[in-house]
């Protein structure tokens, strides 16, 4: 039986598949090296697209290459600008999924962070973007100071927001060593 609490990764990989399906829109707001834009791609299937943001060539490079071997370009825009230029490509009201992972890009120049800033402006952004029931998933990695900076800022805004409009969520890791990364999730309420 596999563990459901491995990691944030895994747990929001789990939140992704109950939430999407053939024909949605997700988005991913930090697409690295386009392992979850893949994953995504192929949640969403034929009918779906999946936007992916990026400010670094390398990443958009990288993630070109994986969806090409995938036969995802199709399903996929990748989009080479900051997550927070997020309402210059994808319209309100129509994002079923949205996930942040937080923090430099794996194998690449540890210098280059995302900012509590523009993650907190593309958040702002991200909630107009949803639809109801839609979820955004904030992967986020603390072990260095902006990530500390940027947890800091999550934790007050998402505080925040009205319990009658969204319902918000925090995972943490509690017992592991070398601060790893938690999980922050913000559903949209549903009203009927």
């Amino acid at each position: 039986m596999k563990n459901i609490f491995k990691n944030a990764i895994e747990i929001a990989k789990g939140i992704c598949k109950s939430k999407l399906g053939n024909g949605d829109i997700a988005v991913d707001c930090t697409m690295g090296n386009g392992n979850d834009t893949a994953f995504l791609c192929n949640l969403v299937g034929e009918e779906g697209k999946v936007y992916a943001f990026d400010i670094q060539e390398e990443a958009a490079v990288n993630t070109g290459k994986r969806l090409k071997e995938l036969k995802f370009l199709e399903r996929a825009e990748i989009i080479l600008t900051g997550h927070e230029n997020i309402d210059k490509y994808v319209k309100e009201g129509v994002v079923q999924l949205v996930i942040f992972n937080l923090g430099y890009l794996p194998k690449g120049n540890h210098e280059v962070t995302t900012k509590k800033e523009t993650t907190i402006e593309a958040l702002q952004k991200c909630l107009r973007l949803l639809k109801p029931n839609g979820i955004i998933l904030l992967v986020v990695y603390s072990g260095h100071e902006n990530g500390k900076m940027e947890l800091r800022a999550l934790e007050d805004f998402t505080a925040t927001l009205n319990q009658k409009e969204y319902n918000v969520a925090k995972i943490c890791f509690t017992n592991q060593i070398n601060n790893p990364p938690g999980l922050i999730c913000i559903e949209k309420v549903f009203k009927a």
